[in-house]
């Protein structure tokens, strides 16, 4: 696939990297010689400075023979009348555009994105994203990840595990038997920085980080099985009133009326902005590395802390503060993936990366076969995929026993008629089944085979 990333910041490296690795034919655009230089000495794409909306540029890129355009530069309007170049001009059958204002994506504006206006064929918007995932995380305490699937019937989540957990040193296939009527399947494991799809024989160790998937009705007491009973937070400290913190205390507002929320924003202006949208959060101006400001907020009996500002090395420290504090809970937004080993030894509980959660939107339209929904996990070295069974996929028809799955890729989950079905040796899977499965990165081409549509579907 010939693919154009209009942009070379955090997103259109990360989107480049992935496509890259995967053996597509992958152009850069971008005005910043520096960070095109970055792209070309790392990466093995090629890499032009321009305006990536200039059809000049756009076309010395390739878009005449382009599959896909993928405007992620800092600018919306930018983005949007790249998208619009590649369409009118150069007829890019796919076009995909990051829209950070949120103005652009209200109900009463969604014509705006029609093929006969401007013709933008999948509009990402990682603040909404982000501060959705924030959400899922706060509605779920004790889970460092937590991922939606099947319209919402199957979570897939990370859970760390430690000297409490109970199951610990016992074999995946005793769990069944310990509990029958559990709709949950681990899927993988990371041990060590390494990440494994295990067998029915392994065991999961203290310091495991495991991912399970289950049906959303059975995720709390899942993760009571693992050593996790985390209450919902019912005091919540946000530091970082931009898009995503403004978004996360709004919709914790409408949906949570019983949940106290704070607000710690250092810009003055923006501080007044959120006090004007917010009805009940109270809202403070200052800076969240500074520990009297923190104590005066509550933090010393704040249950959750979210971190959200546009600067890693704040929402890092701030944490730390806080949980030095009292803070029960610490939750991070870091855009520099480098930072995340550092997370369990700082005592941060979670983090968000909202590239990964970028690069999983874009990796969805991009990925053959009928897939639903992706989210990649540990920077890529897995993703969780969402596919449509078709008659002709060789898993219908037959127990999944007999079906030769390869190692580092298993099922996790099927969707069907409104039921979710944790899967064993005698299911079968059917036409129209939605499948949940967790493949390794170098088993990601086998599950696009599998669900791929072939002549005989027709």
């Amino acid at each position: 696939m010939k693919v154009i990333v209009c942009g070379a910041g955090q997103v259109g490296f990360g989107i480049a990297r992935q496509l890259a690795a995967e053996n597509n034919d992958v152009t850069v655009v971008d005005q910043s010689a520096k960070l095109v230089q970055r792209v070309s000495d790392i990466l093995d794409v090629r890499a032009i400075v321009g305006h990536g909306a200039h059809p000049d540029v756009l076309e010395r890129a390739g878009a005449p023979d382009a599959d896909m355009l993928i405007a992620v530069t800092f600018h919306d309007e930018v983005n949007m009348v790249a998208c619009q170049v590649a369409h009118s001009v150069f007829n890019v059958p796919t076009k995909i555009a990051r829209i950070r204002a949120q103005s652009y994506l209200q109900a009463g504006f969604q014509d705006l994105f029609a093929r006969d206006h401007m013709p933008i064929d999948v509009i990402i918007s990682p603040e909404l994203e982000v501060g959705r995932t924030v959400l899922r995380r706060l509605a779920v305490p004790g889970a460092f990840d937590i991922l939606e699937f099947a319209d919402g019937a199957v979570n897939v989540v990370g859970v760390a595990l430690d000297e409490d957990c109970p199951i610990v040193n016992t074999p995946l296939r005793q769990l069944t038997e310990l509990f029958p009527d559990l709709k949950a399947r681990v899927v993988g494991i990371v041990r060590n920085g390494n990440l494994f799809v295990p067998h029915s024989e392994d065991q999961m160790v203290v310091g495991d980080q495991v991912y399970f998937a289950a049906d959303a009705s059975e995720v709390r007491r899942t993760l009571s099985i693992f050593g996790h009973e985390e209450q919902e937070a019912r005091k919540v400290l946000i530091v970082g009133a931009g898009n995503i913190g403004l978004y996360v205390a709004q919709e914790l507002e409408k949906q949570h009326s019983g949940v106290r929320v704070k607000v710690l924003e250092k810009k003055r202006e923006r501080a007044i902005f959120a006090a004007d949208r917010l009805q009940r959060a109270i809202v403070l101006n200052g800076d969240g590395l500074d520990p009297e400001l923190l104590r005066e907020a509550g933090v010393q009996e704040t249950e959750t802390i979210v971190t959200l500002t546009n600067d890693d090395q704040v929402n890092l420290l701030t944490c730390v503060l806080a949980k030095r504090e009292g803070a029960s809970r610490a939750l991070s937004l870091i855009n520099n993936q480098t930072y995340s080993p550092l997370m369990q030894s700082l005592g941060i509980d979670a983090f968000l990366n909202p590239r990964s959660t970028t690069v999983s939107h874009v990796l969805r339209h991009v990925r053959r076969g009928r897939i639903r929904g992706l989210q990649a996990v540990q920077d890529g070295a897995a993703e969780v995929i969402e596919a449509e069974a078709l008659e002709t996929s060789p898993l219908v028809g037959q127990p999944l026993r007999e079906v030769e799955l390869p190692d580092g890729l298993i099922v996790g989950a099927i969707a069907r008629n409104g039921e979710v079905i944790t899967p064993s040796g005698s299911t079968e899977i059917q036409s129209g089944d939605k499948v949940v499965m967790f493949a390794q990165r170098d088993q990601v081409a086998t599950v696009e085979q599998m669900f791929r549509v072939s002549l005989e579907f027709f």
